[in-house]
């Protein structure tokens, strides 16, 4: 997602710094004309950096993203995703950085909901640290902006994919079973599949992004797609593209896994002007071609 937006940041004119510890992410991802900081959120160079750049806005995306690890070490989670999340937070707002955007998690904050799609006035009631965590920064840049008038958004993402997303982790189910099917290898479902989830195209996030750059919405925003889909109906899309009538597996379910995840974006599309505009089977087209390439230029 990084790397796509990035992209974007550079094909508008806009001069780019990038901060990232590189544990998942790939420099040949990342824009040529990028000046690349590769240290993570809890740096003490952090604060210098931002001092040093004095960039006009912030677009946080970094992150501890796995739901199973929050679980198994919800430490690191806090220590990643809320201290080094606030230290960044805070050296925006003592160098005057003009507007601040959040990758926050549309999916993982409301728990489960019995309002599907899932409006931003849904108590929240995450299931997971990592919910617990994306929820706590949110709260933060709330009352930054009451205490001092400090801007930002939080975008409640739903389950991003696309290009360039990380096969090898347990987050990005889509690139997990595209690479999965495409080396006919026989791919896992966990559970039963018929756990739901709202899947936006990451060109789609990358637009929401870029119009949250220029409108002075504060709070928190949903973007996704409002359509619900099960795992074994998204692994039917996969197979299809990929050309596999391979049949999945079930493995065991996911501790801290919701049943049910879809976003109401009427906020989204009245406020910012956003409308998702790649559907899912056309997105997951263009993700497992960019798959099959990826494969065939590493061969």
């Amino acid at each position: 997602m990084g790397s796509h937006l990035s992209d974007r940041l550079v094909s508008d004119g806009h001069q780019l710094v990038v901060l990232d510890d590189l544990s998942s992410g790939h420099r040949e991802n990342l824009p040529g004309s990028a000046n690349l900081y590769q240290m993570d959120l809890g740096s003490r160079y952090l604060e210098r950096m931002v001092q040093r750049e004095k960039p006009e806005a912030v677009l946080h995306l970094g992150a501890q993203i796995s739901v199973r690890r929050s679980v198994e070490d919800p430490l690191f989670d806090a220590r990643v995703n809320v201290l080094g999340s606030l230290g960044l937070i805070e050296a925006c707002r003592r160098h005057d950085v003009r507007r601040f955007l959040f990758a926050s998690t549309g999916g993982a904050i409301y728990g489960e909901t019995d309002r599907i799609p899932t409006p931003e006035d849904y108590p929240p009631s995450p299931l997971s640290p990592y919910g617990v965590s994306k929820l706590s920064l949110e709260r933060y840049l709330h009352v930054f902006h009451e205490l001092d008038g400090f801007s930002s958004l939080s975008l409640r993402l739903a389950n991003v994919y696309g290009p360039r997303q990380d096969p090898h982790g347990e987050a990005g189910v889509v690139a997990i079973l595209s690479e999965a099917l495409l080396r006919r290898e026989t791919a896992t479902i966990n559970g039963d599949g018929l756990q739901t989830r709202d899947y936006v195209y990451v060109g789609d996030v990358v637009e929401a992004f870029m119009l949250a750059l220029e409108r002075d919405v504060q709070g928190a925003i949903n973007i996704g797609t409002t359509v619900e889909t099960n795992v074994n109906d998204l692994y039917a899309l996969i197979a299809k593209a990929a050309s596999s009538a391979a049949e999945p597996q079930h493995g065991p379910a996911k501790p801290g896994e919701q049943r049910r995840s879809c976003l109401d974006i009427q906020n989204a599309q009245q406020s910012l002007g956003w409308a998702p505009q790649v559907g899912l089977e056309a997105g997951i087209g263009k993700t497992v071609d960019w798959f099959r390439a990826h494969r065939a230029t590493q061969a």
